[in-house]
């Protein structure tokens, strides 16, 4: 399972690229305001340092604008992926991206019907937002299971990316259901480092390494 970082913050992808554990970043427009950059500004400057898929997103939400808005964020860079909402104009959008060569990332998915449209849209990844769907009571990975278990059903292309990511169970989940991407908060990957076992035998280790004869 490749794993994407959920952030536009520049320090946060180059410590989580240093680690040399991400393939790619997503963004979305609150990710963006957060770090008070433009898009124009901030897009770019994730693709030097990461040399994978970078998710940017669409404002726009009827199919005029989205292909205008998308066309111009494809030519930021060749790693850009287009974020595109979940909704019937997006899927139109979808469509004509596809034809032209433009890689989306069909966002705000809740469901499996929402799901196989977006995949005969021909869209690149669908973002099943898992941690939302537990937010309201459901099961945000049976959803995951579902996308994944229809798409290889059927041979569909489009890749299962989770999304909405809140804990290191989520990842693990994620990994075992057959996820194809898991994009992740940066402080969930410095989680999936941590483990109090590690911890302990480092500990451990450095006490005894003070007694070694120099």
């Amino acid at each position: 399972m490749k794993i994407f970082i959920d952030s536009a913050d520049l320090s946060e992808i180059r410590d989580a690229a240093d680690m040399g554990v991400i393939d790619g970043v997503t963004t979305n427009p609150t990710l963006v305001a957060k770090a008070g950059k433009s898009m124009r500004t901030i897009i770019p400057a994730i693709c030097e340092i990461v040399d994978g898929p970078v998710s940017a997103e669409v404002f726009a939400t009827d199919t005029k604008g989205i292909l205008e808005e998308g066309r111009e964020l494809a030519k930021i860079h060749p790693n850009v992926v287009v974020k595109v909402p979940l909704i019937a104009d997006g899927l139109k959008a979808v469509r004509i991206f596809t034809a032209e060569g433009i890689k989306t990332n069909v966002t705000l998915c809740f469901s499996l019907p929402q799901g196989l449209l977006a995949a005969k849209a021909g869209a690149t990844y669908i973002s099943p937002f898992v941690g939302r769907i537990d937010d309201i009571g459901g099961d945000g990975m049976e959803l995951v299971a579902q996308l994944c278990s229809v798409y290889s059903t059927y041979d569909l292309p489009t890749q299962v990316l989770a999304a909405s990511i809140r804990h290191p169970v989520h990842v693990v989940q994620a990994a075992e259901l057959g996820a194809h991407v898991a994009t992740l908060p940066h402080k969930v990957i410095l989680q999936l480092v941590k483990h109090p076992l590690t911890d302990l035998g480092l500990a451990q280790f450095l006490t005894d390494a003070k007694k070694i004869p120099s």
